[in-house]
């Protein structure tokens, strides 16, 4: 039996292999984001601890002006690179959004590839199908006329 032959096979390993590469894109931003977003909790998990410490054990007697003037200060730093964080976390989803389109259009391009070697593919099955039929068609003509010459004529 004859086999299926696509011509554009190396086509369409391509673009799934750019399907791929875009899929591992997408993942390296996607844990980029992810280690931002770890550091912004573990920036406000800090921040909450030392607002709970301030609370519960520097405003009781005697108050320390300057622990207290040092303690805005590193809430104003956290804050300042909370919104830095912030920003990058938003390029970052820029980046992510971009990821996605350049992901969706490499999976269309490899799935009108598939489509047109499935058509190629039921085309070639129904040539194929075509053939048999023709050559059993053919081989049944060939023993009525056999036996036709071998017994002479029936009677119809």
């Amino acid at each position: 039996m004859a086999r299926f032959l696509f011509h554009l096979d190396g086509l369409l390993r391509h673009r799934k292999n750019q399907e791929r590469q875009r899929q591992r894109d997408l993942a390296v931003i996607a844990a980029e984001m992810s280690l931002l977003e770890e550091e912004l909790a573990a920036m406000n998990g800090t921040v909450a601890t030392t607002l709970e410490d301030l609370r519960n054990n520097r405003l009781v007697g005697k108050i320390d002006v300057q622990f207290l003037a040092a303690h805005r200060r590193y809430v104003l730093s956290v804050q300042r690179k909370t919104a830095s964080i912030a920003q990058k976390m938003a390029l970052v989803q820029k980046r992510i959004d971009d990821a996605r389109l350049e992901l969706t259009e490499a999976a269309r391009q490899r799935k009108m590839l598939e489509k047109l070697r499935e058509k190629h593919h039921q085309s070639w099955l129904s040539q194929q199908n075509h053939r048999e039929f023709l050559e059993a068609d053919d081989i049944g003509t060939r023993l009525a006329l056999a036996e036709r010459a071998d017994g002479g004529e029936d009677p119809p």
